[in-house]
């Protein structure tokens, strides 16, 4: 850089100029020929493709309905009880239908079922749901959810409410080793130079201002850490460098008696917060209806060309009209597939097994829950979730549901919990306020624990509409005094409109107020119970050395595993049969059918402590097979961990 490096202005550049006084005028002739109008928040999808004559909004409509029809017969296969609720799924369905058309969505909706049912029909492992989307019986219809909303009192609002038009946005989890075929389908369809994924920008937070500052002065890098960590870190509060002057006396300290570090500090402050490196969202995928480069520029990282990314992120691609998709890898759908696929192996009569057809009132996967033998059972392997299962112990799913709501720092500091636990088991009074809520109530004890339930409440005693209700829930959760002073005059006009006491109405918009800011998401919860049920009911088949395969890197982890596992091997019997599980040299764990098991197993050198992966030779360990339903792997990772320097030395 030099000191000529800067904008002159009008009158140097005329002088510079003034043998070519045309270079000036043709430069205002090009700036005024380039215009650019941008339309800012509208939504531009791509153009999904339908049959010859028919809208989207017919073929929303009709593919709903052929898939509602599926899913009754999969719900009820009883015709007398199925014509029972027809009515009302299919008044659902339409008022669904009508809202999604009259809000111009019907696009993103079959755009969505596309990708997802692609993935279902190639053998790519699909979430049945995340977030508010598993409210809606139209996604549920369309396969893009698994799980019915009805039966759970799951809200369509939650997800699309017409009072507040907002885009819809579903996230989606697919197997974590199959994501990407996924986004390469996407690509395919809807071509490449019309698909990217979402840059992100990393700033300079105070900590890394410190020390990339110093690092550029030359200053040793103890004193860089040093001050570094003197600044305290808290993800869901971050710390700038002006609070840390005023509030870390240590910080301070230093500041004020050492002149280094004053200049340190000095230059650091004006560069905190600065973009510090670009990097891509872990799920955000664009489908533009044309090529990316009309709605936003493109950066491409360096030994990656092949795969562009959007130089806006998530929240400006959706100011420029783009829409984002979420497209989620989950590790423990990856580890499903492989249980899935091992009982139709070694199951003659259950060639098409289908973990979404197992019953969600087994006693034996009730009793793993009850006590607590939960590792590697999604969202139920902490400490503290093996606790509160062990206070609860769940006997519903809606238990279960509950138990992935309940277990967050609000409820567990407020009581809520105990009161939960306590009203299940009897020792405290369920009070559900009115009969009229007893049935929004019941599944909780009378405890409002989801902000569903809160919505309910609102139409039920209030008058609100579902749409105004979504409002009343979103008012509470910001607690803007304003805003929440008149939402009570509506509910408690609401009330008395529809004849309950004032007292009643009071009483409960009260608690309302009070559970809204614990409240959860119940579609997000209800969905990431289904698969925390799914992972515990294969829990004592091929379940368990799918995690420890996933985490084979790490050995500690692996023999983790293995003893939580082993006294559980005993315990559970299951309607199908899974042959002895062995260790291969090529770092697959699978099960061996009897009659061809070897007498000595192979196995990975990269499992034993202090070997690296890439040291991969392979060496045999003699091993008594153990007679159980379920004999795992780690019978000879126990095995192996007690001769790691006999083996080392062949």
């Amino acid at each position: 850089f030099t000191e000529d490096q800067y904008l002159l202005p009008s009158d140097e550049m005329a002088k510079r100029f003034g043998d070519v006084p045309s270079a000036l005028a043709n430069s205002v002739a090009i700036a005024q020929r380039c215009n650019l109008t941008l339309e800012l928040g509208q939504p531009q999808l791509p153009d999904f493709p339908t049959p010859e004559g028919v809208t989207l909004d017919d073929y929303l409509i009709q593919l709903s309905e052929i898939g509602l029809e599926k899913r009754m017969l999969q719900l009820f296969p009883d015709p007398v009880e199925r014509a029972k609720v027809q009515q009302q799924y299919s008044e659902r369905l339409s008022l669904e239908c009508q809202t999604i058309i009259k809000m111009g969505f019907p696009g993103y909706f079959l755009i969505v079922q596309d990708f997802i049912n692609w993935g279902k029909s190639n053998g790519v492992p699909v979430g049945p749901g995340r977030g508010s989307g598993a409210g809606s019986l139209v996604a549920y219809s369309l396969g893009i959810t698994d799980l019915d909303p009805i039966r759970y009192d799951l809200l369509f609002e939650r997800f699309l409410n017409p009072e507040r038009v907002s885009m819809p946005d579903f996230d989606i989890d697919f197997c974590q080793d199959n994501r990407e075929r996924v986004i390469e389908y996407v690509k395919t369809k809807y071509g490449r130079a019309a698909v990217s994924q979402i840059a992100t920008f990393g700033t300079l937070g105070a900590k890394a201002v410190v020390r990339d500052a110093g690092r550029v002065l030359d200053m040793p890098y103890m004193l860089c850490d040093g001050l570094s960590k003197l600044i305290p870190h808290n993800p869901a509060d971050p710390w700038t460098l002006e609070r840390a002057l005023k509030d870390e006396p240590a910080f301070k300290e230093r500041y004020e008696k050492e002149e280094e570090v004053r200049a340190l500090i000095d230059l650091a402050r004006p560069l905190e917060g600065l973009t510090r490196n670009v990097g891509m969202h872990a799920g955000g995928v664009l489908i533009a209806p044309g090529k990316l480069t009309d709605f936003c520029p493109l950066y491409c990282q360096p030994g990656n060309e092949g795969s562009a990314v959007s130089q806006f992120d998530k929240d400006d691609v959706e100011a420029a009209g783009l829409v984002k998709f979420d497209f989620l890898g989950l590790r423990n759908l990856t580890i499903l597939d492989w249980a899935v696929r091992f009982v139709r192996q070694f199951n003659a009569k259950l060639p098409d097994f289908d973990i979404m057809s197992v019953p969600l009132d087994d006693p034996a996967t009730y009793q793993i829950l009850c006590n607590a033998n939960t590792t590697a059972v999604f969202q139920l392997e902490s400490r503290g979730m093996k606790e509160l299962l062990k206070k609860l112990r769940p006997n519903t799913f809606e238990d279960i549901i509950a138990v992935l709501a309940l277990f967050r720092p609000g409820p567990l500091e407020s009581g809520m919990v105990d009161d939960f636990v306590n009203r299940k088991h009897g020792r405290a009074t369920v009070d559900y306020f009115h009969p009229d809520l007893e049935p929004t109530l019941k599944s909780t004890y009378g405890v409002i624990v989801y902000q569903e339930q809160v919505m309910l409440i609102s139409q039920i005693i209030g008058g609100y509409s579902l749409g105004g209700a979504d409002l009343l829930r979103r008012a509470m959760g910001k607690k803007k005094p304003e805003e929440m002073a008149a939402h009570r005059e509506l509910f408690e006009q609401g009330a008395l409109k529809k004849g309950y006491d004032p007292k009643v109405a009071v009483k409960l918009f009260d608690l309302m107020e009070l559970f809204a800011g614990y409240g959860f998401n119940k579609s997000h919860s209800a969905a990431y119970a289904l698969i925390a049920y799914h992972t515990a009911w294969l829990t004592p088949l091929s379940f368990w050395p799918r995690p420890c395969r996933q985490t084979w890197t790490t050995p500690t982890r692996c023999r983790f595993f293995g003893a939580t596992a082993w006294p559980m091997a005993s315990l559970f019997y299951r309607p199908i049969s899974i042959p002895p599980l062995i260790v291969l040299s090529r770092s697959l764990t699978q099960p061996h059918k009897k009659d061809c098991l070897p007498e000595r197993f192979g196995m990975e050198w990269g499992r034993l402590k202090g070997q690296g992966r890439g040291q991969l030779k392979k060496f045999y360990v003699r091993v008594k097979l153990v007679r159980l339903p379920v004999c795992l792997i780690f019978v000879v990772e126990l095995i192996v961990a007690r001769s790691t320097s006999a083996a080392s030395r062949r």
